[in-house]
């Protein structure tokens, strides 16, 4: 198995795309054991793909891309920009409240941000916003995706760990809310330190109401989500579905809904499904690997026997994961250390729920810094700014990243508070 994670180690560093460094880590543990016939692995990359739980995967995908193209994400513009338009940098406030609301749509942290660069970048910069700036806000503000329901992240954690994915909903929630409100502070002090001014008066309740009417089907996604699944309407593979049928009534409601923007929705929700599968099957081979040596078990026993606190073991776990998403992308690690880490904290006693926020958000944290921050790279790459400047200028939303992270884990209710009053506790 060292061999096996050797040259998965060495392909990275050569600069091979993370899936096939995956794949052919995974072969080579195949290679080297002579009990093991060669037709495993074809055969456990097709059985992994069919894991029934992940058809809200692409599901999902489809219901975000049909949002996005159906006229969803101006009318969330619009409200964001009424609602906070008249405090201090108010297009930064507008920012942070869009990458909420659009996180109950796209599920994404790279789409979101990637998304809010392009929308709101042009009018920030002739707001007087540097471009540096902007980029490290909408990267910031595409991570609430990853707490929001429908979160990708979370799907992969509860279909590859077992655990409810309506719970996980549910958590996900509670530390996006104040992950919102924590950015939006950061931005009121840096808005009154560097003399941003508001941009419009404040709103009238009509105004309010009017642009909540445009937003509001987008705005009560999430909610329906959670409420679908929380009486048994739908489990999360038809709720994914049912979002689909969602999205192209919303479309036809906004009366936007055409044959050319929904093939434009297939053609993106593809490439995406695409992307993911073959990550869950490289994934599944090296995984077997991994199964076979029993790393989940010693990993369990290791941390039973070095540390006999759960809550020091979980800060220990947290703080190897920030270390990692610097170097691996998030969703390579949630489905390469989920079967390893999930085993650990149920043998530790800890609340999988819980846990699993926890851990999909740390992961997300290395998709905004160097070397490998895909979202930061995307950004950047919208604003055409160096990553200095975006370093510069993103490391108050790093720390109030960090600060939610750590109430959270200090504050275990932040994320169960939702799923024991929904579901009635966690896992």
């Amino acid at each position: 198995m060292l061999l096996s994670f050797a040259v998965f180690l060495l392909l990275l560093l050569l600069g091979m795309p993370v899936v096939f460094a995956i794949g052919i880590g995974g072969l080579v543990f195949f290679l080297t054991q002579p009990g093991l016939q060669l037709t495993m692995p074809v055969q456990l990359a097709l059985a992994e793909t069919q894991n029934f739980s992940l058809l809200a995967i692409p599901t999902f995908i489809l219901a975000s891309n049909l949002m996005n193209e159906l006229g969803v994400t101006r009318r969330l513009l619009r409200f964001a920009h009424v609602a906070t338009g008249f405090m201090r940098g108010g297009l930064a406030q507008a920012s942070v409240l869009l990458g909420f609301l659009m996180g109950g749509v796209s599920g994404s942290a790279i789409a979101d941000a990637t998304m809010q660069a392009r929308l709101l970048g042009p009018e920030m910069v002739r707001r007087g916003y540097s471009p540096g700036f902007i980029a490290a806000l909408q990267g910031f503000s595409g991570l609430l995706a990853v707490a929001i329901p429908p979160s990708i992240g979370l799907i992969l954690y509860g279909s590859i760990g077992q655990v409810s994915i309506g719970q996980l909903f549910a958590g996900g929630i509670g530390v996006g809310v104040l992950l919102a409100a924590v950015y939006m502070l950061t931005v009121a002090l840096l808005a009154r330190s560097r003399g941003y001014l508001p941009e419009t008066a404040p709103p009238t309740a009509k105004e309010v109401g009017a642009a909540l009417r445009e937003g509001f089907f987008a705005v009560l996604f999430p909610f329906l989500l959670l409420a679908a699944l929380r009486f048994g309407v739908f489990v999360p593979s038809e709720v994914g579905a049912a979002a689909v049928v969602y999205a192209l009534l919303v479309g036809l409601i906004y009366r936007e809904l055409s044959l050319e923007r929904v093939n434009r929705a297939l053609a993106h929700s593809v490439r995406d499904v695409g992307m993911v599968a073959l990550l869950i099957a490289m994934a599944a081979v090296l995984g077997y690997g991994m199964k076979w040596e029993m790393f989940p078990q010693q990993v369990s026993a290791f941390l039973l026997e070095a540390v006999q606190n759960p809550q020091v073991a979980l800060l220990l776990i947290l703080l190897a994961l920030l270390v990692l998403g610097t170097v691996l992308d998030s969703t390579v690690m949630i489905i390469l250390l989920t079967p390893i880490l999930v085993p650990a904290a149920k043998a530790l006693g800890i609340d999988l729920v819980y846990f699993g926020v926890l851990m999909v958000l740390t992961c997300a944290v290395g998709l905004l810094t160097p070397p490998v921050g895909l979202s930061m790279y995307s950004v950047c790459s919208v604003m055409g700014c160096s990553i200095g400047e975006y370093m510069r200028e993103g490391w108050p939303f790093l720390l109030a990243t960090l600060l939610v992270l750590l109430l959270a884990y200090l504050f275990p209710g932040v994320v169960l508070f939702l799923p024991r009053l929904l579901f009635g506790g966690g896992v």
